[in-house]
């Protein structure tokens, strides 16, 4: 019967120094990772990795002791050795994704696809930018401030946009449909006025263009369509953020400008034929 207490308090003591421990850690690497990743300028992402990985690392520790300390647990061990070939056959069906998880999000810090604080775009036009990297999972935070958990294994396989991994500044189309009878020059130049004006906007010309007198605002006739004529302005902005403000804005100012010169934004018409049978008597 003592052997039972001695048993059942080395277990839950195990437990909880790997509990205590894990905490303390975790909580060590948030004061590192907050205080001193921009003052080293150090990208924060492995020590987010590593930070998550220590709760587990802790309780296997734990887990391991106890087996070593307890004859029943390590009867049992041998017995799980000696038909390792099918416990292992079982544990690499049941764990394959897990272990797949884990991979990934080692070759995720390995190669660096992307990192904590980068703005990325996954499988079926997820944006966000991303918080956490866990051994697991990584966390995307959307634009609407929710979480979006997406497993490892599916953030290494698919096809990821990141807007940040070496240059952030990016260069945004701008859309804007006209009446066919419209003044083409007067439209293109409230265009570029409205994009020149906003405080989002980058010159990026090089020397060669700016010598050449390129336009800091290329327009182009991109599209006839069936109403409308489709005009694209290609500008540049700093970051994400900042070329969707100045989108937004520039869409708003231009619909006033197109107003105020008569300039119309169409949008398709349907004629409507009543027709009336005489009826005779």
């Amino acid at each position: 019967m003592n052997n039972y207490l001695e048993y059942g308090l080395l277990i839950i003591v195990s437990l909880a120094v790997a509990w205590l421990v894990s905490r303390f850690l975790n909580k060590t690497f948030d004061f590192f990772i907050k205080q001193s990743s921009n003052h080293l300028r150090v990208d924060p992402t492995n020590f987010i990795f590593l930070k998550n990985s220590i709760s587990f690392i802790c309780y296997s520790i734990a887990l391991f002791w106890i087996f070593s300390k307890i004859p029943y647990f390590k009867n049992l061990g041998t017995a799980l050795f000696a038909s390792a070939g099918v416990l292992a056959a079982i544990v690499g069906f049941a764990s394959q994704k897990a272990f797949a998880n884990i991979v990934g999000g080692i070759f995720i810090l390995i190669f660096k696809p992307f990192k904590v604080g980068d703005r990325i775009e996954v499988a079926n036009g997820k944006k966000g930018i991303v918080e956490e990297i866990t051994l697991r999972h990584t966390v995307i935070k959307d634009y609407e401030f929710r979480r979006i958990v997406i497993p490892n294994s599916h953030m290494s396989d698919d096809t990821i946009i990141n807007s940040s991994i070496t240059d952030k500044k990016i260069r945004k189309h701008i859309d804007i449909g006209i009446g066919y009878k419209a003044n083409l020059e007067k439209a293109e130049e409230i265009l570029r006025k409205s994009i020149l004006e906003h405080p989002n906007f980058i010159d990026n010309r090089s020397d060669e263009e700016l010598q050449n007198s390129t336009p800091a605002i290329p327009v182009k006739l991109v599209s006839l369509g069936e109403y409308s004529v489709i005009l694209r302005a290609f500008v540049w902005a700093e970051d994400f953020d900042k070329a969707t403000e100045l989108h937004w804005d520039v869409l708003k100012t231009i619909k006033n400008q197109f107003d105020e010169n008569g300039i119309e934004i169409p949008y398709p018409y349907r004629s409507i034929v009543i027709k009336q049978s005489n009826e005779t008597s």
